[in-house]
């Protein structure tokens, strides 16, 4: 399972050749589409439609998830705590990772640490 916190889905919706190079290699290897948490997109989109426009049409290509459990956010909190680094949004995103999936991120500092507390969860930088 593939998780994308806001700067995997800033980059990957750029429509840039890397970011399609990438894409298709996720497709190729079964990580496609990846899921984009709620929160994530309070990170990535700017609440203008013009300037939105290629992250709403990338959007379209991934599974929204819009639950999170007491059961998960608890979980989140936990990490949070465990690391003393990471944002709620970054938490939430580990813990919605676990166990045994990856999180693509721009910020692997605070996304490792959470995740050196999680159980089996690996990071990409992108």
């Amino acid at each position: 399972m593939l998780i994308l916190d806001s700067g995997g889905v800033t980059r990957l919706s750029a429509r840039s050749k890397s970011a399609l190079a990438l894409i298709r290699s996720f497709i190729d290897e079964g990580l496609w589409p990846p899921i984009v948490p709620t929160m994530v997109l309070v990170e990535s989109l700017q609440g203008d439609p013009a300037r939105d426009a290629n992250a709403n049409r990338f959007l379209k290509t991934c599974i929204i998830q819009s639950e999170v459990t007491p059961v998960i956010a608890r979980r989140a909190a936990e990490l949070r705590r465990r690391a003393r680094t990471g944002s709620a949004v970054d938490a939430l995103v580990v813990a919605l990772a676990e166990p045994g999936g990856t999180v693509l991120t721009g910020d692997k500092t605070d996304i490792e640490a959470l995740a050196a507390h999680a159980r089996r969860v690996s990071v990409e930088l992108i």
